[in-house]
């Protein structure tokens, strides 16, 4: 069976944040697999209008564009979510409502709040109405982890039971994506 092709997406473009350690960490996590082929998307290069807006720009409405096209060479997604007053970032909501998820699997790593677990839900059903199949395992870096990498000089990867979160999240995906895909091609070939 050929690999998967998942995208990680990095889901903030905040100045100072932290989306960039839960993105590296996965995607390298991922990329020692066999099953699977990991390539990450910053939506710093994908700066989009806000879904429905009517001022977008030329520029603007070309990059929606890339993204769709660029969303469509993967098999499933992880997004990092950082939990901003209880949801995930406006930015990823919107890139979320501009893209194209349908029968592909997705998972989460959730930061912020309870380990981005608000966010992480609000993700959860949205992806349900884009059809999407979200997996069960989520990833959620709680304060103290998020405060060891940016106060103590830790990576991610030295806690144990976020690893472990990682390869169950990592195993559902490339179950359901793998699934997917062969129901896709069945779909498109009859």
């Amino acid at each position: 069976m050929s690999k998967l092709k998942i995208a990680v997406i990095v889901g903030s473009t905040r100045i100072g944040r932290f989306a960039e350690h839960p993105a590296k960490w996965i995607a390298a996590i991922a990329a020692e697999r066999q099953d699977i082929e990991v390539e990450v998307l910053d939506l710093l290069d994908y700066p989009m209008h806000f879904f429905g807006e009517q001022r977008a720009t030329t520029a603007e409405s070309e990059t929606a564009e890339r993204w769709k096209k660029k969303l469509r060479e993967f098999d499933g997604f992880i997004f990092t979510a950082a939990e901003y007053n209880h949801a995930p970032t406006a930015v990823l909501k919107n890139a979320i409502d501009l893209g194209e998820f349908i029968q592909k699997p997705v998972g989460f790593v959730g930061y912020g709040g309870v380990g981005g677990a608000r966010a992480v839900e609000h993700l959860r059903l949205i992806f349900v109405e884009m059809g999407a199949a979200s997996v069960k395992t989520g990833v959620h870096i709680a304060l103290g982890e998020y405060l060891g990498v940016l106060k103590e000089g830790k990576s991610l990867s030295d806690y144990a039971h976020l690893n472990e979160a990682a390869k169950n999240q990592l195993d559902q995906l490339t179950w359901w994506g793998n699934a997917l895909k062969a129901a896709r091609s069945v779909v498109t070939a009859s």
